[in-house]
Formats: C-alpha cells, sequence, structure tokens
C-alpha cells in the first residue's frame, strides 16, 4: 500500500527542517498542512520554508493562494486526496505531510464532515458583530438556533462559534445535524509523528522565532495587508497584535511580547489536540535517526 507520513507538532518544533530531511532521505515530496502558509502574502508571519528550500524540495500548497481567497479544511482535504491519487502516488509509495494545523491533517487523515460553502455576506456580517459587541452575542444566538451545539462548543472560540451560526442561518438547519464524526476510510496507510521538544525549550525556540520575524521584516508585510485585516486568513497570531500596535492600542513592544505569549498559548492547544490521538508517536526533532527508523519499519509491516 501506499503510505502517507505525517509529520506534525506546535509551531517552531522544528517541522520544517526535519521534514526536508526526511524527504531527502525517502526521496519524496511535501505535502504543507498549514492553514496560513497557503497564503502567497503570508510568508514572515507564518515562517515559510526560504526559497532554498522550497527549490530543493518540492512542496505543494504553499504560497498557492491569495487572502483575499477563501479556504477551509473541507477543501483541503478534497484537493490533496486528489492530488495523491491522481499524481504522488502514482510516482511515489511514501510522501510527508508536513505542519501543526490540526483541522487539515485530521481532514485528510479522517475526513470531515460536509459543510455548505460559506455566504460572504453572511460571514461578514457576524465578524462585525464579534468586532462591535464581542462573543456574547453570538453565543446568545447560537443557543436559540442550535442549542446542542452550544452545549459542546468551546464558549472561548470565537472562529467555531460564528463558523456555527453560519451554517445555521445560510441553511435554516442546525449546525450539529452536518456533524456525523465518522472517520472515513482511506486506501493509504498513515503514520503520525509528532516532534515536541521541553518546554522551556520549546519557548525559548518561540521568543527567538518572533525575535528573528520582527528583523526580517514581519511589521512592513503587516503594514501592507492592514486594509483586509478583516479577514479570516488574517485573524491569526504574529498579525493580529501588529494589527493592534497599527491601531494605537498597544506599543511595539508590547505586541511583540503578546506575540511570544499568544504563540506559546497556541502551542498548548496544538499539543493537546495531537495527545487526544491515539496513534500519534511522539519523538524529539533531533532524533531523526530514530524517526526513520520508526518509519522503516512501519512500511516494512
Amino acid at each position: 500500500m501506499k503510505t502517507l507520513i505525517v509529520i506534525q507538532g506546535p509551531t517552531a518544533s522544528g517541522k520544517t527542517d526535519v521534514g526536508v530531511r526526511l524527504a531527502n532521505h525517502f526521496d519524496t515530496e511535501i505535502i504543507s498542512a498549514d492553514s496560513r502558509q497557503i497564503f502567497k502574502e503570508m510568508k514572515i508571519g507564518t515562517a515559510r520554508p526560504d526559497e532554498d528550500i522550497l527549490k530543493k524540495t518540492k512542496h505543494y500548497f504553499v504560497a498557492q493562494k491569495s487572502v483575499l481567497d477563501y479556504y477551509n479544511a473541507s477543501m483541503f482535504e478534497n484537493e490533496v486526496l486528489s492530488l495523491l491519487e491522481h499524481d504522488i502516488f502514482l510516482r511515489k509509495d511514501i510522501v510527508l505531510m508536513v505542519g501543526g494545523s490540526m483541522l487539515y491533517i485530521d481532514a485528510v487523515c479522517n475526513g470531515i464532515d460536509f459543510l455548505p460553502d460559506p455566504d460572504v455576506e453572511i460571514r461578514n456580517s457576524l465578524w462585525q458583530t464579534f468586532y462591535n459587541s464581542g462573543i456574547e452575542v453570538l453565543l446568545k444566538k447560537l443557543e436559540l438556533l442550535d442549542p446542542e451545539y452550544t452545549k459542546i462548543v468551546d464558549k472561548n472560540n470565537h472562529k467555531r462559534i460564528i463558523k456555527a451560526l453560519e451554517v445555521c442561518l445560510q441553511t435554516g438547519k442546525p449546525y450539529s445535524s452536518f456533524r456525523t464524526g465518522l472517520k472515513k476510510e482511506r486506501n493509504f496507510k498513515i503514520l503520525k509523528i509528532s516532534l515536541n521538544y521541553p518546554r522551556e525549550i520549546l519557548h525559548e525556540r518561540i521568543n527567538l522565532r518572533v525575535d528573528k520575524m520582527m528583523s526580517q521584516g514581519l511589521l512592513k508585510e503587516v503594514e501592507k495587508l492592514l486594509p483586509y485585516r478583516n479577514l479570516n486568513s488574517l485573524n491569526t497570531v504574529g498579525y493580529r497584535e501588529l494589527f493592534d500596535y497599527l491601531d494605537n492600542k498597544c506599543s511595539l513592544a508590547e505586541a511583540v511580547e503578546l506575540i511570544k505569549r499568544n504563540t506559546r498559548r497556541y502551542a498548548r492547544r496544538q499539543i493537546s489536540w495531537f495527545n487526544r490521538d491515539q496513534n500519534v508517536e511522539w519523538f524529539c526533532p533531533d532524533s531523526i535517526d530514530k524517526i526513520v527508523e520508526r518509519i522503516d519499519s512501519f512500511i516494512e509491516n
């Protein structure tokens, strides 16, 4: 059978470097599972692989979309499966998928429930409500339209609340009615390898990465994207905080510290998400020989 090797982990855990080394070792290509690196305008703030890496090792789903384009995990699932079936698996027995976007990885490995394409006007209206009135107003609306989902949704996750409301308002049906939770079968084997460092080392790597982004010109990148700040693609760590700085809501030093803090929090959520999967195997990113050995063993069996 064909094999998909998933290299996942929290931000700043060395996924890109490990992925490239493995791709070279197994003579294969990389599918990027990063929901922000796919946008061409977001280079520095997403720690996108540099041009030398992209030239030497074939990557898919990097800088392929504009922030103006709507994109989601369901679309990613369909495009990746088509790419594997009609292209890469015709040439390669092993393919790598590298990234930290939990929903994107889960969509390819397990499938995602069908959801209708969004109505742009409804989405924009809900986001405007969030910016003007906060999350509580949205929660009350969701409780009326879908009390079942309201019981289980993360009450602090405005993105999920807005997504549920989009579906409710667009279809006239509860969002929960579209959630089957059934795992889809794949016609290829999947090995999930998660990378991580000890907490102190990971936090130091995050801090250094943010400092590097700022020295590379992250602020200028954010300034160019200021007219599009309300787009969902830009509602992410590293951009939100600098938008606030440009609005004079905080100093630049405060914005940088907030980026570091929020990135550390995001890393914790990633680790918690990956830990819920009993099929995940954890490795130190420096243990490349052990990772290769595990992949070889998985393929042989």
